[in-house]
């Protein structure tokens, strides 16, 4: 093949420079692909998402580890670290590697190394039929469905719930995690791989059920004793995923998440400001009770 010919528009990849020519090489001309045919197997995708929650558990593991050891050497004892405000903070700060990792692994396993596309791949643009301002809308519509299925539902104060009223600083790094890398981490993950994997495998139907249960799924130890969040969870997973399947794209799927995680996390640091519990017969504070518990 001639120079020309390789530089030539209708050539999608250009694997190699001309070995002759002293001149910079062109940066390479990437292969198109479809975000619901991915250049990644099923299997590859199943270990992507298990590899995903290993890191969330190992890291935070690794992070309390010197914290406990310390406590035991210094105090004695272990007792009462369940509890303890500090070592419930590191545990949150754990999930700041684990998110980093797996955006590696995603990263890696998308472009292969460098040879594909990342973004283009994984389908990150708006369709033509559903553009950003239908996504931030129906965001607060589901967020405020939510709010009226957990006031209805009830419901006691999930394990999450103790986490954030343990102290501010896991209250406010709990609010910024939510915001910076869940929403894109989750969905590079669960949409981006494991969705598309399902689809041509399994088929469109089958590939939103099982990933919104395993969606789901991971954080229901989370909420696990209020029926309520249990629903709004199912709720935002189903939402997620078939918004990812009607477009074709993960764009809006990763905007909703973020809108609806942002406007939580947003009440989830005004709300010590405004009253201390929804019991305080304050209105306000009563409704960002409300929202902040829905954290995602």
């Amino acid at each position: 093949m001639s120079t020309n010919e390789a530089a030539s528009p209708n050539n999608l990849l250009i694997e190699t420079p001309d070995a002759n020519s002293d001149q910079e090489p062109n940066p390479p001309a990437f292969e198109v692909v479809n975000p619901d045919d991915p250049p990644w197997g099923l299997g590859q995708a199943v270990l992507v998402w298990v590899t995903s929650v290993a890191l969330l558990i190992l890291m935070q593991f690794v992070v309390a580890v010197p914290y406990v050891v310390y406590k035991a050497v210094t105090v004695g004892t272990t007792q009462g670290l369940a509890t303890d405000p500090t070592l419930i903070f590191l545990s949150i700060l754990g999930i700041v590697p684990a998110h980093i990792l797996t955006l590696l692994i995603v990263w890696f396993l998308v472009t292969k190394r460098g040879r594909r596309p990342f973004w283009q791949t994984l389908g990150w643009s708006w369709p033509k039929n559903f553009g950003p301002w239908k996504t931030v809308g129906l965001a607060f519509l589901l967020l405020g469905v939510s709010v009226l299925i957990t006031q209805a539902l009830g419901g006691k104060e999930t394990p999450l719930d103790q986490v954030i009223a343990s102290s501010l600083r896991t209250r406010f790094a709990t609010a910024i995690l939510a915001v910076a890398t869940a929403p894109l981490v989750e969905e590079l993950t669960f949409r981006g791989v494991l969705y598309p994997a399902l689809q041509r495998s399994l088929g469109m139907v089958w590939a939103v059920v099982l990933v919104s249960a395993l969606f789901a799924g991971v954080h229901l130890l989370q909420y696990l004793n209020n029926l309520g969040v249990v629903v709004v969870i199912t709720l935002l997973s189903v939402s997620l995923t078939l918004l990812r399947a009607r477009t074709g794209r993960l764009l809006p799927s990763f905007v909703l998440h973020l809108v609806f995680n942002g406007i939580q996390a947003a009440f989830l640091v005004v709300q010590p400001f405004v009253g201390k519990s929804p019991t305080e017969n304050n209105a306000a504070a009563g409704f960002l009770h409300t929202v902040a518990r829905l954290f995602t």
